[in-house]
């Protein structure tokens, strides 16, 4: 068993990055929050918080500070069964989502479950999985329709999405029509290297494999909208997004017919499936309503 106290002094300094602002957030002494957390570390055997600036966690500190989370969902859950309001809970839930699903459709559906304090962890739907397997979140959207060790997996549907550019890029890179030699031409808007959405638009449309495209880099869905309204580039993005330029002329939709779609699901911890119940229904009512 681990001790709570030690183990609300490791979240406070994940949490604030700083074990000066994790003694002022409990109330206690800086030494105390440096004595909890090598008691905490002596038990594990390893290291699990980085005395950098900021603070950061380990691996194993990834792993307890999710254990952590547990425990709080856990407490909660017991509190509802007893008929009493939980309040709020004393640290962030940690949950995976992907960019463009925060762009779409998550932050409508998170303030609808009361008490929650949320850090969002961004990555691809495809790695998000990950993110669970090594303990390092509460809860995940992802594209994997298996279900994890110890999960339940619940489906949210597809998100579709569509490509598009702004009227003035469409004439001078696309006035001779959306080919394979036109697209090695036009640059891109990629949100990183992951990010392969370009590449299977482009391979469907020129109907061969395009292993690159010029790009630019944007780490931001929302971003790469607005640098294709000011015609840095063409993209893809979630239709729900861009669906509003398509209809005031903002933005062209790059051939409609050629559709990408990503299915989504929900992977929550079976230990935190009761303590998340109400955000799962809420995720789940908001993706549906995007189909």
């Amino acid at each position: 068993m681990f001790d709570r106290a030690s183990l609300a002094a490791l979240a406070a300094v994940l949490d604030s990055g700083s074990f000066e602002l994790a003694a002022a957030r409990l109330n206690v002494s800086q030494s105390a929050i440096s004595q909890r957390i090598k008691k905490l570390e002596d038990q594990i055997g390893t290291i699990l918080v980085r005395r950098t600036r900021p603070a950061t966690a380990t691996e194993a500190g990834l792993r307890l500070q999710a254990h952590a989370e547990t425990l709080n969902l856990l407490e909660r859950d017991i509190t509802l069964e007893m008929g009493q309001s939980p309040g709020r809970l004393d640290r962030p839930v940690r949950i995976a989502v992907t960019a463009d699903t925060l762009a779409s459709w998550v932050l409508p559906a998170l303030p609808k479950e009361k008490g929650l304090f949320y850090d969002l962890v961004i990555d691809d739907q495809d790695h998000s999985a990950d993110l669970l397997v090594r303990g390092e979140v509460a809860a995940a959207v992802t594209s994997r329709k298996s279900a994890l060790t110890g999960c339940d997996v619940i489906p949210l549907g597809p998100l579709r999405y569509a490509a598009f550019a702004s009227p003035a890029f469409v004439a001078t890179y696309f006035a001779a029509g959306i080919t394979a030699d036109t697209l090695q031409q036009a640059p891109a808007l990629t949100f990183n290297r992951k990010d392969r959405l370009q590449l299977t638009w482009a391979s469907n449309v020129a109907g061969q494999s395009i292993p690159a495209l010029p790009t630019h880099y944007v780490p931001s869905t929302q971003g790469i909208t607005e640098a294709a309204r000011v015609g840095l580039g063409w993209a893809v993005n979630p239709l729900p997004l861009v669906q509003p330029l398509f209809e005031s002329g903002a933005l062209l939709r790059l051939r409609p017919e050629v559709t990408l779609e990503t299915p989504l699901y929900w992977q929550v911890p079976r230990q935190n499936k009761a303590g998340l119940a109400g955000l799962t229904k809420s995720l789940i009512a908001y993706a549906r309503q995007q189909r």
